[in-house]
């Protein structure tokens, strides 16, 4: 993974509103033209951008309530992995949202689980973008003042989405084929499997008996719930795309 950190003052030349740095370590950062400006990060995220599908049909508590389940989402990623993955959260506009997670191979699970955790906890549903690449994100962590080809891809393909479509994959290609069809297999999800499937998903999820005690239901019934979810083959799909990713 690429993770960039100022830690000179060479400049190599001006990258949007920053000025490039290099460090020995072949590490790079980006100091912002203006001395009132912060200093930005340059790494490779995974991106999603969504927003609330029907929000007018919602309340403004509504909008609110959805919003945080999807922010309370993308912090529970924070803890996914060691070393820490970093994930981060901005509101757009009225009923937008985005995520940006510095874990890219993750970028199916994180968008499953967003939608998991939603169909878990309400009755709204969500329009979720998918893109991975490079961007420049301040290192206060602002995502509404992050701005770079991924953060563009994935604005982009958001306002291209229609219908039915609930997940789509900016990558194209196989990462879109696999994102479409996890898309058809989450738009099923009874409230019952998506506490299931969202208890599992986490890369370190805890082992079935754990999750059955915790959500206080038998084992039996979390298994049931998985199986008719199709979690077992989203599962598979999952380790697959990660573990290529890897190499």
């Amino acid at each position: 993974m690429l993770h960039l950190t100022i830690r000179t003052r060479l400049a190599l030349g001006r990258v949007g509103p920053c000025w490039k740095l290099h460090n020995r370590d072949n590490q790079i950062h980006f100091l912002c033209a203006k001395e009132s400006d912060i200093a930005c990060t340059m790494a490779v995220f995974c991106v999603l951008t969504g927003d609330l599908v029907a929000s007018s049909d919602l309340t403004p508590q509504g909008v609110d309530t959805a919003l945080h389940c999807i922010e309370t989402a993308a912090n529970d990623m924070s803890d996914w992995w060691t070393p820490t993955v970093k994930s981060r959260f901005a509101r757009r506009g009225g009923d937008g949202w985005q995520v940006a997670l510095d874990a890219p191979l993750f970028a199916l699970r994180a968008a499953l689980f967003i939608q998991a955790c939603l169909r878990r906890d309400s009755d709204t549903t969500t329009r979720i973008a998918l893109a991975t690449g490079t961007g420049i994100l301040p290192e206060t962590g602002d995502l509404n003042a992050a701005h770079g080809p991924v953060f563009v891809a994935s604005g982009r393909l958001l306002g291209k989405l229609s219908g039915n479509t609930r997940l789509a994959h900016a990558d194209g290609g196989a990462s879109h084929a696999a994102t479409r069809l996890a898309d058809h297999i989450a738009s099923g999800w009874t409230q019952a499997q998506a506490r299931a499937v969202a208890a599992l998903l986490p890369p370190n999820a805890p082992n079935r008996a754990d999750v059955a005690k915790s959500i206080g239901i038998t084992r039996q019934a979390v298994n049931q719930a998985l199986w008719s979810a199709g979690f077992p083959a989203i599962a598979d799909a999952l380790d697959a795309i990660e573990t290529e990713q890897r190499k």
